[in-house]
């Protein structure tokens, strides 16, 4: 059950954000097998006044983090895909490569509330976090 945050440094269309949040679940899915209805991401749009990117990026205005909360335990094979899968599909939506840097943070499923309050690590999650 990742949950991710999205933070752009312009405004896009309302379809544009969608295919941006769609993009980042779509990636996801493919490369940690989580259920397609397991999704729990925002997209943030800053001010460029309020989001410094590196001077050497062609088209500052389309800097993107992607921060990614998880659980422990996928393998950095899945991890390497889950990059390559997310830079993919934000440049087919006109994001260079060079201008997404994504942050994944393990965190263990005793640390993590769901359900009504409950410990990840006392549920049934219905997928297999060690892919």
């Amino acid at each position: 059950m990742p949950s991710a945050l999205v933070e752009v440094r312009r405004r896009y269309s309302e379809a544009e954000e969608v295919a941006i949040i769609e993009a980042v679940h779509a990636a996801l899915v493919s490369a940690f097998a989580i259920p397609v209805k397991d999704k729990h991401l925002r997209l943030v749009a800053h001010e460029p006044h309020r989001f410094a990117c590196p001077p050497t990026l062609t088209e500052p205005e389309r800097a993107t983090m992607v921060s990614i909360d998880c659980f422990a335990g996928r393998s950095i094979e899945a991890k390497r895909r889950l990059y390559a899968e997310i830079v993919d599909r934000l440049e087919g939506l006109g994001i260079p490569r060079d201008h997404v840097t994504i942050t994944l943070r393990e965190i263990p499923t005793e640390n993590w509330g769901i359900r009504g309050g409950q410990a990840a690590s006392d549920v049934d999650l219905g997928f297999k976090v060690d892919v």
